[in-house]
């Protein structure tokens, strides 16, 4: 069923997500990426698709601009506040899937794997919608076993960055700051393998 949304809500919908994307734009190319893989030699990315992706909530803006104009599918809620996320990250490349891995995970789910079917890499927040922060959820390992898939982790960490009190302590680059991504690759559709390579990311996202 269509959503409606009042008047204030539809001018926000017209201005906020063309005013983000321009933004989004405008500091990724200020930012510098490195990627840190492991196990194998090239990042998630440059592996063939489809692929499901897992990253932990917190870094979302960083990848925003790296993963551009990719067609990855990302898992976004049906509410008022994810019909601005989804309309923004479209406008970065991105294919925004309706749903959420949580309250209605069942349509999210399949929608995923639809777009999996299709040929799409699939990402899903592994702690989203909303926590606890870094801690993994079902929903990525339920979408591995749906499609048959391994798990690609991994977590962007910029060198320099604001970091708001949310509560997933959500990272916001800095101008000009490095970005290192660190990819395990390869991982089982089980959720302590999953929680495990997480963890191990952002580890490797922090070497110097």
């Amino acid at each position: 069923m269509p959503q409606t949304f009042t008047p204030k809500q539809r001018l926000a919908l017209a201005i906020v997500p063309r005013v983000a994307s321009f933004v989004i734009r405008c500091l990724g190319m200020t930012l510098r990426y490195r990627d840190v893989c492991h196990p194998g030699p090239f990042p998630g990315y440059d592996t063939p698709p489809p692929g499901v992706f897992a990253f932990w909530h917190s870094c979302l803006l960083t990848c925003a601009w790296r993963f551009r104009n990719r067609k990855v599918a990302v898992l976004i809620s049906q509410s008022y506040d994810g019909e601005l996320i989804a309309r923004t990250v479209e406008r970065l490349g991105f294919i925004a899937i309706r749903g959420s891995s949580s309250r209605d995970g069942s349509v999210g789910l399949r929608n995923l794997q639809r777009a999996y079917l299709e040929g799409h890499f699939c990402a899903i927040t592994a702690d989203g919608p909303r926590g606890p922060a870094e801690i993994a959820k079902p929903g990525v390992t339920q979408l591995g076993k749906l499609v048959n898939s391994n798990i690609i982790t991994f977590h962007a960490h910029p060198d320099r960055a604001w970091q708001l009190r949310s509560w997933d302590q959500f990272l916001i680059p800095k101008p000009f700051s490095r970005v290192t991504i660190g990819w395990i690759l390869d991982v089982p559709a089980e959720q302590p393998a999953v929680q495990s390579a997480l963890n191990q990311a952002v580890k490797l996202s922090r070497q110097k």
